[in-house]
């Protein structure tokens, strides 16, 4: 055994797919399907909207639930997973994605629609709330490796669809369109099934019998919960916000709703790309600090350039926004690395998520409500700037190389401790 931090001890890292390709791919398929319910609408709510008779307001209401039901979920997992294992509560979870996503592309009546809308998106949050921990339980010994593969697979869940749902309803129609995405979360049950056989029949492997020990103090006492949460809830309200508003506000620039639909998308590429290197620098970087101002540098020259030429260099402007979330994958890595054991990365992770997206979930409703109450985009666009600025504090504070469990007890002489 040898420590890669103080008080931190793991095993030398061994062959990726030994003993583990069934979870691997368990991993894989369930973070495919963490944004499919909510990208592979964005493009279509005109559609649906028409077909189904809802009122603007209900756009708005589409764009919080996201945020939302992700933070339900985060209040709710942590506990379902000491309860039930992690490995089935996310077996329940992809069920509950297929069910929600196949199900609301059936309906005819918007309360329908809204209430497997929600299933669908609890079933995703709680995936997103599993997976770190379910990385530092499997995958202890390559977490900067595993956090690059699982946020890629996020991220392509949440490009693909946006960047063919319009196509998909032109060729077929929106129902169609939104019943595809529930293929991913079925596939992913077969492997979760097969995990949890494999650990009803060896309950004292290395991989599943772990050691975690509870917290000494509430996680809520910590700056570092705090300071990711902050962190981690402005990136997803601004960048839910995007995912709302870019097809609107190009659609008022002139565009039409394929070109939004695209525009989406790209900011969903360059998220692709930059959640490729940013599991590593953080990993690499005692202090990642300097990425998140260069981040928040970007959200503030996009921001102008939607605001004040929207269709002159747009692809420009959607590039420099869709740089600024990388601050999301680095949340996501920092869960891990800024914890000792597996307990503390499930509780930091459920904290985070929780109180995360309930101060994300304004974010595209609100959004939405200053554009309408001013008659423009320069309003809106100062809120979300102001948000830039809130999570750069909080980034401060989780950036700075400490644990979480020594922030808890820092006299700490438990077994998670030594």
């Amino acid at each position: 055994m040898t420590p890669d931090a103080p008080g931190r001890r793991i095993g030398s890292p061994r062959p990726l797919l030994a003993g583990r390709i069934a979870v691997l791919a368990a991993i894989l398929l369930s973070s495919l399907s963490l944004r499919t319910a909510v990208t592979s609408l964005t493009p279509l709510l005109t559609r649906v909207q028409d077909s189904l008779g809802f009122s603007n307001v209900i756009i708005g209401v589409a764009g919080m639930m996201p945020t939302a039901m992700f933070a339900l979920a985060g209040f709710v997992s942590p506990s379902l997973g000491r309860r039930f294992g992690l490995e089935r509560v996310a077996l329940v979870a992809a069920a509950a994605t297929v069910v929600g996503i196949g199900g609301r592309s059936l309906v005819n009546d918007t309360a329908s629609f809204l209430a497997l809308s929600g299933l669908a998106l609890v079933g995703m949050g709680i995936g997103n709330i599993v997976m770190p921990p379910l990385v530092m339980r499997y995958f202890s010994d390559r977490i900067a490796m595993m956090s690059t593969v699982y946020i890629t697979c996020v991220q392509i869940g949440t490009m693909v669809p946006a960047a063919i749902a319009v196509p998909v309803a032109d060729a077929a129609n929106w129902q169609v369109s939104l019943a595809a995405w529930a293929v991913i979360p079925f596939a992913a049950i077969g492997p979760w099934l097969w995990v949890l056989r494999h650990r009803r029949r060896n309950p004292n492997t290395a991989a599943t019998a772990t050691a975690d020990h509870r917290l000494s103090a509430p996680i809520w006492r910590s700056p570092i919960s705090w300071g990711l949460a902050i962190m981690f809830g402005s990136t997803s309200l601004i960048t839910y916000s995007m995912f709302t508003w870019i097809p609107k506000i190009l659609s008022e620039a002139g565009a039409s709703d394929g070109y939004g639909g695209l525009m989406v998308s790209l900011f969903s590429a360059v998220g692709f790309i930059t959640g490729l290197v940013a599991p590593t620098l953080c990993a690499r970087m005692a202090n990642p600090y300097p990425v998140v101002i260069a981040c928040a540098a970007c959200f503030f020259g996009g921001f102008a350039g939607l605001l004040w030429a929207p269709m002159s260099g747009t692809l420009f402007w959607v590039i420099l926004v869709g740089v600024g979330p990388t601050t999301f994958p680095m949340s996501l890595t920092l869960i891990n690395l800024r914890t000792r054991s597996g307990a503390g990365s499930a509780a930091l992770s459920g904290f985070v998520q929780g109180v995360g997206y309930l101060w994300a979930c304004a974010g595209p409703l609100f959004f939405g409500v200053l554009h309408d109450a001013v008659g423009g985009w320069g309003v809106p666009f100062a809120f979300l700037s102001v948000i830039v600025l809130v999570m750069a504090a909080g980034a401060w504070a989780v950036c700075k190389p400490r644990f979480l469990e020594d922030t808890l007890a820092p006299a700490d002489t438990s077994p998670a401790a030594r």
